[in-house]
């Protein structure tokens, strides 16, 4: 058992019964991630009646579970050698396609194979705006979302584009696949987006509180079982399209996190969701002109909607 003081100590009830150790624990203290929890299992700072467990233990009755919470180690951001897509570059502004499973920047449990660290192997410097561990980053995308993501090189740039972001003068369009048949060829989902209460690690829109958000949808083919959409965003909320198609009974395909099954009889599975960021309008910081910038659909993507005809 480890010297210090357990800071949390929780008797196992009856709706505890069956649940993961890692899952039990993050309901109990959500203000810490998943994985950060999951790291505490590992280091045997967590002890299940005395004993060190696995983060995938089983919850049973009347169970003691102690936990003491470790200091995150600081964030780094290390350049590393990985290749990367230039899609535009000039002084101010990098538009980079990323790849899904790309994680942006450093964060619980991910420290390495970052975007932000090939952007520091490839480019001798980037905006620091955005803080030590996240130089040149304005905005974001799920890490597996594709396509093109705007990368800030100075400061200057980063607090123009910045500010284009917050006043939604920037034009964000995605290729989605659903499923299902959705109901006319385009419309407008305009629900609010907050924490989901019970399940930390999602977003909901089915709250009468949130952060407001708009997606607007246009059918632009449909298949069988399937429907394939271009969605332009007005805000930039977590999850935001994943949410709303959600919302209205049209998950995205692979995304399991929000209804989508795991496997579609007929077809390989997808180890992504069907997610990917098309195009992005923006001014250039410098000289103000109309920039468009576009990413064509991820290549595994194409190849699996081609199994649908």
């Amino acid at each position: 058992m480890p010297e210090a003081t357990p800071a949390f100590q929780f008797l196992t009830e009856s709706h505890d019964i069956g649940k993961r150790l890692d899952r039990m624990i993050q309901e109990r203290i959500p203000s810490f991630s998943r994985a950060r929890i999951q790291e505490w299992i590992r280091q045997g700072l967590v002890r299940v009646d005395g004993r060190a467990e696995r983060p995938s233990h089983t919850m049973r009755s009347r169970e003691t579970v102690q936990v003491i919470p470790a200091e995150a180690p600081p964030l780094r951001a290390t350049p590393e050698a990985i290749p990367l897509t230039i899609l535009y570059e000039d002084n101010d502004v990098v538009a980079i396609d990323k790849p899904a499973g790309m994680v942006v920047h450093a964060g619980a449990g991910v420290h390495s194979g970052t975007l932000v660290n090939a952007l520091l192997h490839r480019f001798e410097t980037l905006s620091g705006a955005g803080g030590e561990h996240r130089p040149g980053i304005v905005h974001r995308l799920d890490r597996y979302t594709s396509g093109v993501l705007l990368v800030a090189r100075n400061d200057v740039a980063h607090r123009a584009l910045a500010a284009q972001f917050s006043s939604r003068q920037v034009e964000k369009v995605y290729l989605a696949l659903v499923h299902g048949k959705m109901k006319g060829d385009h419309g407008r989902i305009e629900r609010p987006i907050a924490r989901d209460p019970v399940r930390r690690t999602r977003m909901t829109a089915r709250l009468a509180s949130g952060r407001p958000a708009w997606s607007e949808w246009q059918v632009l083919r449909r298949f069988q079982a399937f429907t394939y959409l271009e969605v332009r965003i007005g805000t930039g909320r977590t999850h935001q399209i994943r949410v709303h198609l959600s919302s209205i009974g049209h998950p995205v395909v692979g995304d399991t996190l929000y209804g989508a099954p795991s496997r579609i009889e007929g077809l390989p599975p997808l180890a992504r969701y069907f997610l990917h960021a098309h195009r992005i309008r923006f001014r250039q910081p410098t000289s103000g002109a109309e920039l468009s910038v576009e990413s064509p659909l991820a290549a595994e993507l194409r190849d699996w909607m081609k199994g649908l005809l």
